[in-house]
């Protein structure tokens, strides 16, 4: 923990450089902030769970903020609370984005590799395709056998069904969301095998 003198003195050195920022923001002044900011800011996402490189990327996003709206600012003397509250809402930002990546898997490149034939013994990979096509709703595993396995585009498979290509893209998104799972699976099984 720093001493009163020493952290007075930090105190009044970011003072001026955010002064000097404010009255003119140029990049030499901009410059002088960024080298003063930039530690805390990294430290500030790290001792919130953001890996390094993470944090390093919201910092940046941060001090653009900072440089492109600092003509916005009302009270100077609230600058560091400004400047952190822009942190705290990247923050935000990065978590709720976190919330909503659903984890899918690419069919394109399974398809190739699990041919369907009749003729195979149960546990190959063209039996566990056909068990996997079984979970999907049968409009889910259309979209996906003509998408993947026939290799339409998503327009023609709209216009051949007269759907909208939005609902198209949904089920074939909610279908590789379904399978997911199943495939993450069999990838640990093969790799546990090899």
């Amino acid at each position: 923990m720093l001493n009163p003198p020493m952290a007075n003195d930090r105190a009044r050195r970011e003072s001026a450089v955010i002064e000097r920022f404010l009255e003119s923001p140029n990049e030499e002044s901009f410059a002088e902030m960024f080298r003063i900011f930039t530690p805390q800011l990294v430290a500030f996402f790290c001792s919130r769970g953001c890996e390094l490189t993470l944090s390093e990327d919201l910092t940046q996003e941060v001090m653009l903020t900072v440089y492109r709206k600092a003509a916005q600012i009302r009270d100077r003397s609230l600058f560091r609370a400004w400047l952190f509250k822009i942190a705290r809402n990247a923050l935000c930002r990065q978590y709720g984005k976190q919330s909503r990546e659903v984890e899918t898997v690419d069919v394109e490149n399974i398809a190739g590799r699990l041919v369907a034939s009749t003729n195979k013994p149960a546990g190959t990979p063209a039996f566990e395709f056909h068990h996997w096509m079984t979970l999907l709703e049968s409009r889910e595993r259309e979209a996906l056998t003509l998408r993947f396995v026939e290799d339409w585009e998503y327009h023609e498979i709209a216009s051949a069904k007269k759907i909208p290509i939005g609902t198209v893209q949904w089920r074939v998104f909610n279908a590789k969301k379904k399978l997911a799972p199943h495939l993450k699976a069999r990838q640990i099984s093969a790799r546990e095998a090899a």
